[in-house]
């Protein structure tokens, strides 16, 4: 084969090499740009949730949530339910010392969990929904759900009958009743270990109306 031939089929060949790198690259320059363009989709719509998510926060402070307070009247009970979708009202008395308890807890937890509205109510200024709901021990702790009572914690038998639980049991226990944004594991409470002569109550999720020995009661329990 003379030099003329090798020069053509040379050329031929770089040509054709040529030609693959521009398809090469064309179709990695197509891909790139699906890439940006999925990634740009990505963004808008991770900025649209956190627009929502935030909207949505500010709708629920502009209700009352964010903060533990305590509401005067029974008569007030109505509207605060009726305007939250999860709502977490404790039933308590002055001279119950664990009520005092449960203020220190619930106060952490609203301002964590700010999707539900936490609330107390002085039973003595509130003898008919006492009666209605049928709050015999103090504390008690109604939860609930659309303006329904769904569940609730009766003295502190579900936080592991003792009055050194934690903020994160009561949290999880919350969680149990759908009544929070829980994003721990509810199959288990956050801790195992309780100081001796303490045992922790194993809560099914959607319990209903559990029952408590170790605070106040108005009357016999039934």
């Amino acid at each position: 084969m003379d030099n003329q031939a090798v020069e053509m089929i040379s050329k031929v060949l770089e040509e054709s090499v040529k030609v693959v790198e521009e398809q090469v690259d064309a179709q990695l320059s197509q891909l790139n740009k699906i890439d940006e363009d999925e990634l740009e989709k990505l963004k808008e719509r991770r900025l649209e949730a956190l627009k929502k998510a935030q909207k949505q926060k500010q709708e629920w402070l502009s209700k009352g949530h964010g903060e533990y307070k305590e509401i005067p009247s029974e008569k007030d009970f109505f509207s605060e339910v009726k305007e939250s979708k999860k709502v977490v009202c404790h039933f308590y008395r002055n001279s119950t010392f664990r009520c005092k308890i449960l203020d220190k807890h619930l106060a952490i937890l609203a301002k964590k969990h700010v999707e539900t509205k936490f609330i107390k109510l002085n039973v003595e200024k509130a003898p008919f929904l006492s009666e209605r709901l049928r709050i015999k021990v103090i504390p008690t702790l109604a939860l609930l759900i659309d303006g329904k009572t769904k569940d609730y914690v009766v003295g502190f038998t579900d936080l592991g009958n003792t009055d050194e639980f934690s903020t994160e049991m009561l949290e999880w226990r919350l969680g149990c009743a759908d009544v929070i944004n829980y994003s721990g594991n509810l199959m288990e409470p956050p801790t195992k270990t309780q100081k001796s002569g303490s045992k922790f109550t194993k809560v099914e999720k959607k319990t209903i109306r559990g029952r408590g020995h170790d605070s106040e009661s108005d009357s016999e329990d039934d």
